[in-house]
C-alpha cells in the first residue's frame, strides 16, 4: 500500500508518520513537505496538486495540511479559504482524475460544531455543525463538499477530532503556549508571569497520538464502512483550561503570576465543548490510550529542550 500524507513536516503529520510506520510496515509512506524524497504542492495551485497525485499515485491519503489556527484563518480569511477548502477541493479532484479507488481520509475538526456544544451536551456525528470562527467555516466547507461526494463514489472517511496537543505543537495553542512561558520562567528568560486568554472554558483534550492512531484505524484494508462516514475522535472528558495551566506549572514545579492578554479573548468561545466518539469504538476500536498526565509531561519536556536550545 502506498500511502500520501498531506502536511507531513506539520506538527500531527510528523506524529502520523510515525504512527503508520508502526501500523503498516510493508506500506510506501510519502509525505508532502520539503525534505529530500518527499513530494511537494501548493495547495492553493491546483496544478501543482494534479502533478503531485499523479506522480504518487496512492492507494490511500490523509489530508492533513490546511491552515490550522483560528487566529491565523481570522487574520487572513481569503487565504484560510483558499488553502482549506479551495486546496481539499483541489486535491479531490485529482485523486478523482487520477486515483478514483484511493481512499481519502479526511481531517476535519470537532471545531465546526461551534454554537451546537452550547446544548451542554457530548456531541456526537449527528450533532449540527454551526461553526463560530473562520477557521471552522472553511473546514465545514471541504467537511460537507466532501460528504456531497462520497455520495457520488468518493472513497472518504472524515475525522472530527476535538482539541489534540503534545510535543511538537506550535506555541499558537493553548497549551503549548502555556508550556513555552513556564519553561522559559524556569529557565530565567522571563519574568514569572504568564500571560493567558479565557481559562473558564473547558475543552475535550486528547493527546495527538491518539488521533493519529484513529488516522490509521480508518486505513485498515480490512475496514469496511460506508464512503462519507464522520468519526467523532473525543475523550469525553472536558477539562478546564485553567486546570490544564495548573498542572502544567504543577509538572514544571514553577510560581507564577497569571494575567489575561486582552488580545488572548475570544469572542464567540462556548462554555464547553465535549464529544462523544462511541461511533470511532465501535467501528474502528478505537478509544484514548495515553494518559493525560503523561501527554502533559511530554509537552514539558519538548518544550524544555526549546527553551534550552533559545539559551544556546
Amino acid at each position: 500500500m502506498k500511502i500520501l500524507v498531506t502536511g507531513a513536516k506539520g506538527f500531527v503529520g510528523q506524529h502520523l508518520m510515525r504512527v503508520l510506520a508502526a501500523c503498516f510496515p510493508k506500506a510506501q509512506l510519502i509525505g508532502s513537505g520539503t525534505a529530500s524524497g518527499d513530494v511537494r504542492a501548493d495547495l492553493t495551485d491546483p496544478v501543482s496538486v494534479d502533478a503531485m497525485i499523479a506522480n504518487v499515485r496512492p492507494d490511500a491519503c490523509v489530508h492533513l495540511a490546511g491552515m490550522a489556527a483560528v487566529g491565523d484563518a481570522r487574520a487572513n480569511a481569503a487565504l484560510a479559504w483558499r488553502v482549506n477548502l479551495g486546496g481539499t477541493l483541489a486535491l479531490v479532484e485529482a485523486i478523482i482524475r487520477h486515483v478514483p479507488a484511493c481512499r481519502l481520509v479526511f481531517a476535519s475538526t470537532a471545531d465546526l460544531y461551534g454554537a451546537s456544544f452550547r446544548s451542554g451536551a457530548a456531541l456526537d456525528e449527528t450533532a449540527l455543525p454551526a461553526p463560530l470562527n473562520t477557521y471552522a467555516a472553511t473546514k465545514v466547507a471541504a467537511d460537507l463538499a466532501l460528504g456531497a461526494m462520497a455520495a457520488q463514489g468518493l472513497h472518504v472517511i472524515r475525522v472530527r477530532p476535538f482539541n489534540h496537543t503534545g510535543p511538537g505543537q506550535s506555541a499558537n495553542f493553548a497549551t503549548p503556549s502555556f508550556a513555552r512561558q513556564i519553561m522559559r520562567i524556569k529557565a530565567g528568560l522571563q519574568p514569572p508571569v504568564l500571560t493567558v486568554g479565557d481559562l473558564s472554558p473547558m475543552r475535550d483534550f486528547l493527546d495527538v497520538r491518539d488521533v493519529c492512531s484513529a488516522y490509521a484505524a480508518c486505513l485498515r484494508p480490512d475496514l469496511a464502512v460506508a464512503d462519507g462516514t464522520i468519526f467523532n475522535i473525543a475523550s469525553g472528558h472536558p477539562r478546564r483550561i485553567g486546570d490544564v495551566l495548573a498542572a502544567l506549572l504543577a509538572q514544571a514545579d514553577v510560581s507564577a503570576t497569571i494575567q489575561v492578554g486582552a488580545g488572548l479573548l475570544r469572542k464567540s468561545d462556548i462554555p464547553m465543548a465535549a464529544g462523544d466518539s462511541r461511533l470511532a469504538h465501535k467501528l474502528l476500536g478505537w478509544q484514548p490510550r495515553i494518559a493525560w498526565e503523561r501527554t502533559l509531561a511530554d509537552v514539558i519536556e519538548d518544550w524544555r529542550g526549546r527553551v534550552e536550545g533559545e539559551t544556546k
